[in-house]
């Protein structure tokens, strides 16, 4: 599931092929912006912000969310794609490289100086320059009654995070998801944590919190009705939002969480 090293990692392969070099193809295949063509134009640089990757080109940035299926593949120009062509939603290439986005949750061209309008909203960037935990801790805590499993995802109090890892960190404190705020002891060692979590995985694609690559990677996400592997109690699984669009599963061990 794409997360914020996720998007790190695609923005750092990007950037290898891409950053300094002319547009020799844009193809975008989103309707609103089909008739957009920056073909000549220089990728001045590629750049994930929390779970958003960012290709600032010429006078443009060309901004794209993963969501839950989309992904970023780089391939020698004129190599065969490893997925189908109706799945790609944007297109663009250099002498030697073609980026394909495939299945891309949001794609969109905005102009570089409204680049704030559609990234501007998001708290500290856990992988970003401007990480601020002080910050962070300060945005979890303005809310006191909502529930840490809820503040944790969102954006706004610090970006980078989604569903695995609010998951993992909730069982790593001994925390419920559904705690309100205010009644979660110690907020910046939770922050801290995350911080250490999302950097120990930026660079691999195989994420683990358990330390174990292979196996039992994660603590209790996708482990509904499966031993905790630290006490032996059913992991148990529910949904947690105020939104019914915006539901998200979450999982919990009942002993070790509280």
């Amino acid at each position: 599931m794409p997360e914020g090293d996720t998007v790190y990692r695609s923005a750092k392969n990007l950037a290898k092929v891409f950053d300094g070099t002319v547009l020799t193809r844009c193809d975008i295949r989103v309707p609103k912006f089909a008739t957009v063509d920056l073909t000549g134009n220089v990728v001045e640089e590629v750049v994930s912000r929390g779970k958003h990757l960012l290709m600032r080109v010429g006078e443009y940035t060309l901004h794209s969310h993963l969501k839950m299926e989309g992904s970023w593949h780089i391939y020698p120009t004129g190599a065969r794609w490893r997925r189908p062509e109706y799945q790609a939603r944007a297109i663009i290439a250099n002498d030697e490289f073609t980026a394909v986005g495939f299945e891309l949750g949001l794609f969109e061209v905005v102009e570089r100086a409204a680049e704030d309008s559609v990234v501007g909203y998001l708290g500290p960037d856990i992988l970003g320059s401007d990480w601020d935990p002080a910050q962070a801790v300060e945005n979890l805590a303005s809310d006191p009654a909502r529930e840490i499993g809820l503040a944790l995802l969102d954006q706004r109090n610090l970006a980078g995070l989604g569903n695995v890892y609010r998951c993992e960190l909730c069982f790593l404190r001994g925390v419920l998801p559904t705690r309100p705020v205010g009644e979660v002891n110690d907020l910046p060692r939770m922050v801290a944590l995350a911080k250490k979590l999302i950097e120990a995985n930026k660079d691999r694609t195989e994420r683990t919190t358990t330390g174990k690559l292979r196996g039992d990677t994660d603590w209790v996400y996708g482990r509904a009705g499966k031993p905790c592997l630290r006490c032996g109690t059913r992991i148990l699984k529910g949904t947690l939002g105020n939104n019914p669009l915006q539901l998200r599963e979450t999982f919990w061990c009942p002993s070790c969480q509280s």
